[in-house]
């Protein structure tokens, strides 16, 4: 099973200057955004760290998309990815 991690120029640097990881994982029992997180941090682990906390939680300022729709409205990191999906990581945008 095939997952697509967009990530914008900010975070490419962390994951050698792509802005696109592809990630394999078996789909056998179901996959969810946690199992793309991990997988994307056994090759890009300081990217992984940008991302999530120490807890693994997501962190406050990452805004996390999985088909375009925000896991914070739907299961988190519990959010079931299949087959294609696309997930976008962008960090927030804050200022006045």
């Amino acid at each position: 099973m095939s997952v697509q991690v967009l990530l914008p120029g900010a975070l490419a640097d962390l994951a050698g200057g792509a802005r696109h990881v592809d990630v394999e994982l078996d789909g056998a029992g179901g996959v969810t955004l946690q199992s793309v997180l991990d997988a994307v941090a056994v090759d890009h682990p300081r990217l992984a760290r940008r991302i999530r906390d120490e807890t693994g939680a997501v962190r406050r300022f990452v805004n996390v998309y999985v088909d375009g729709e925000d896991v914070r409205f739907d299961q988190g990191l519990a959010t079931v990815v299949r087959d294609g999906t696309v997930v976008q990581v962008l960090p927030s945008v804050a200022g006045g």
